[in-house]
């Protein structure tokens, strides 16, 4: 096994800065040509690692990496771009994941389109705050029509709404809210006497399936729920919320006048890839009259895909969660959530004299904080506005497209080899699957060896794969986002992960062999 190189040595000589070399590095008309060649110096190292990089990861630990970042003294600046990016190279550039290699199948991490890094390069020079009109013009309206392009793509109609958050979590936190709120109201219409909402909030519950994404439950905590408010419902064989189950936890909460807020069904879990029964969840919640979040934050590539009627159904939600940056392969942050009805954005509409004044709104004035929970936000819609105008919609889609098919072809390979067992055929684009002993073994040195091997791939560099539990059981996990990655690469881990497991498993026998029997 090969090791990196030992951190170098951080270079802290340099000469206090004065004002005025400090305002030589605003970026304004008078340095406009001194960006240029900073960003293209910086853009050109980058360039050259990403085509240098021969594996995920070099392998590097905490401990090692970590006295080169601590020996920095932060109060001697290097005063040069040029050397902060030499700098650079040994505490960051080097050591870093790269997603764009094909054996990194770990989490839900894209390569990136090059349209939307051109994007975020704009975005971040200008830094246009999306909060209010007057910091933003033109911005707010990108926002607004790459809004309306997702609503028409899941199927809502005119009254839908959206707004761009800083992931999935959030966008789960916000659809939450709002249907905390909506149900809230409800309840107080239809009360026979008076009702504070503090009085409601302890009646609240939150349907999710068992596969659903953690932020579900830390939503209702942040939320004043807590976590008890959210009701796990099991899943089929395929890791499918089970209508029939959830038809029961209605019933029951109803019965016990517990208010179901929200059910929550996912369009792609985290683990599995799996998608709910959203036309079948939707009957369900139509005649219980609760809201329906869809959480789309992996599945929504979908939207762009020859495969769109897996998300059939959809378009009856309440609120819908996307995550651009996971199947539309959109630079880190960018994600949204939307609403069918847009009057239930009103629920974090708040004015302030010093921002948004509500005379604005009375005149029509575009300010996106009015139905935001953020009130500085980047400009990351211009990331997607640049790949749609570049590569278009079924760009997106066709790259989408073989991940999910790379993935049945790595199930196919999974399932007819006899090193492991693979959980369930995917949907989307992840695999979920263990190594398996030849001569079987006891679950608890099965998963012993399962995780010894993804932690060894993991020093090597050579790959990276995630891992997760099934029954209480280690497992692990190849989630495919990368169209670069071949069936040739997915042979390749799984045999390295049988070499290590193998070498584990080996160990353990030789252990136990030389371990004196008793009498």
């Amino acid at each position: 096994m090969s090791f990196p190189a030992e951190p170098a040595e951080a270079t802290t000589e340099s000469a206090p800065q004065t004002a005025l070399d400090a305002r030589s590095h605003l970026l304004n008309r008078a340095t406009a040509e001194h960006y240029r060649s900073s960003v293209a110096d910086g853009v050109d190292r980058v360039a050259v690692k990403l085509a240098r990089v021969d594996r995920p990861f070099t392998g590097i630990t905490p401990d090692r990496l970590a006295p080169a970042v601590s020996a920095i003294d932060l109060d001697r600046p290097l005063g040069d771009p040029a050397a902060a990016l030499d700098e650079l190279e040994s505490v960051y550039l080097r050591d870093a994941i790269y997603f764009h290699h094909p054996r990194y199948l770990a989490h839900l991490n894209c390569p990136v389109v090059i349209p939307a890094v051109v994007g975020e390069a704009v975005l971040s020079a200008v830094n246009s705050s999306m909060d209010t009109w007057d910091q933003s013009a033109g911005g707010t309206l990108i926002e607004r029509r790459l809004v309306d392009w997702t609503a028409e793509r899941i199927g809502f109609g005119r009254a839908a709404d959206g707004i761009f958050t800083s992931g999935g979590s959030q966008s789960n936190l916000q659809a939450l809210l709002l249907a905390r709120d909506e149900a809230c109201r409800i309840v107080q219409k239809n009360a026979e006497t008076s009702l504070r909402k503090p009085e409601i909030l302890p009646r609240l519950r939150i349907l999710t399936s068992e596969a659903s994404h953690f932020s579900i439950t830390k939503g209702a905590t942040l939320l004043g729920l807590g976590p008890e408010a959210v009701i796990s419902v099991p899943c089929d064989h395929d890791k499918r919320m089970q209508t029939v189950a959830l038809a029961r936890e209605l019933e029951r909460c109803a019965e016990q006048d517990l208010v179901v807020m929200a059910v929550v069904a996912t369009a792609g879990t985290t683990d599995f890839g799996s998608i709910d029964p959203l036309p079948e969840i939707a009957d369900l919640c139509e005649r219980a009259g609760t809201w329906l979040h869809v959480d789309a934050a992996y599945g929504c590539g979908l939207l762009v895909s020859r495969r769109r009627h897996l998300l059939d159904g959809i378009e009856r939600a309440d609120s819908v969660t996307v995550d651009y940056h996971k199947s539309f392969f959109q630079p880190v942050s960018s994600s949204a959530v939307l609403v069918r009805d847009r009057e239930t954005m009103r629920h974090v509409t708040y004015y302030a004299d010093y921002l948004n004044p509500a005379r604005m709104a009375e005149n029509r004035i575009p300010n996106q904080v009015d139905k935001s929970i953020q009130t500085t936000r980047r400009f990351d819609a211009l990331k997607l506005w640049m790949t749609l105008r570049v590569m278009g919609a079924d760009g997106i889609g066709e790259l989408f497209d073989e991940v999910v098919d790379r993935a049945a072809g790595g199930w196919e390979l999974l399932n007819e080899d006899p090193r492991f067992e693979v959980v369930t055929r995917p949907q989307l684009s992840t695999l979920v699957f263990r190594y398996v002993p030849p001569a079987g073994a006891d679950p608890v040195l099965t998963d012993r060896i399962n995780l010894h091997a993804r932690e060894a791939l993991f020093a090597s560099g050579d790959a990276i794969v995630a891992g997760t539990k099934v029954d209480g059981r280690h497992y692990l996990k190849f989630t495919l986002l990368n169209p670069e990655t071949t069936l040739a690469d997915i042979a390749h881990v799984l045999d390295l992960i049988a070499e290590h497991a193998g070498r584990c498993l080996a160990e353990h026998t030789a252990t136990e062999l030389s371990r004196p029997r008793a009498s």
